[in-house]
């Protein structure tokens, strides 16, 4: 078996939504093991204080991917800086909570583009850079953040966030079947709860939020950095179109109440 089994010596990744959170987490982590990391958001600053904090290894590429023209500004930025990308991880979401009967337009609009548009056509647009870096010998990755709230229902009242990252799940299977060809495997996480901005009751309510999970514990930073160095490394080179659960046991051994 291979020493260098999870290493990410030599390759370059492209982390969105990677100045805080989960991105972060994954960016931090593909640093440790030996990959050039670029960290994209679309606050400038803060993506600037990430990379800098992060070392010299973390660059960063502050930039908007909401729109179509977001998302080819952010691929024609890293073109220019390099040749090929052998691993991206679409992460970069937002989140809407709002009663039923007072759920707006523009919280169902923003959020499904953000977290199942963008991350398609992002894809679209480094495909060419992805498939510089792929080989037989060493594939490309693309890595979807997707939640375990796509995988079953969450009582919050996040509908659009709830069903764009299910619809995200499936487009990670659909991307797959068409982009093993090009020796590029995309599959996805599904955290659970991680200390977060996104997530600020985890954040902020650690130890009630523990005792709803089986494993008794909230996602700690190493949590979720093992699971995207799996997918990015040569460990994960087998898994296509798989979307994995990061979450204590939430999804599939809580057998309490939704």
């Amino acid at each position: 078996m291979s020493t260098d089994l999870f290493s990410l010596a030599g390759r370059t990744a492209l982390v969105t939504g990677g100045s805080r959170g989960i991105g972060k987490m994954i960016a931090a982590g593909y640093i440790a093991a030996g990959a050039k990391v670029y960290i994209s958001s679309r606050k400038a600053d803060a993506c600037d204080a990430t990379a800098k904090e992060l070392g010299p290894n973390c660059v960063s590429l502050p930039q908007d991917v909401s729109t179509v023209a977001g998302c080819k500004a952010l691929a024609e930025a890293y073109a220019r800086r390099e040749p090929a990308l052998d691993i991206l991880v679409n992460n970069a979401g937002a989140a809407w909570l709002a009663e039923f009967d007072a759920f707006p337009e523009n919280g169902w609009d923003k959020v499904m583009t953000l977290n199942v548009k963008s991350p398609f056509f992002l894809t679209q647009a480094l495909h060419g850079a992805l498939k510089a870096a792929a080989s037989a010998e060493r594939p490309a990755k693309v890595i979807n953040v997707a939640s375990i709230d796509g995988i079953r229902p969450n009582a919050q009242e996040t509908y659009s966030y709830q069903a764009s990252k299910a619809g995200l799940i499936h487009l990670t299977r659909r991307m797959a079947a068409q982009l093993i060809a090009d020796q590029i495997c995309v599959s996805g996480i599904a955290p659970g709860a991680f200390a977060s901005d996104m997530n600020i009751v985890a954040r902020d309510q650690s130890e009630m939020v523990a005792r709803r999970i089986p494993a008794r514990r909230i996602g700690r930073d190493d949590d979720m950095a093992g699971v995207a160095i799996y997918l990015a490394s040569r460990a994960g080179d087998y898994v296509v179109g798989v979307t994995i659960a990061v979450d204590g046991g939430v999804a599939f051994a809580d057998i309490g109440p939704v």
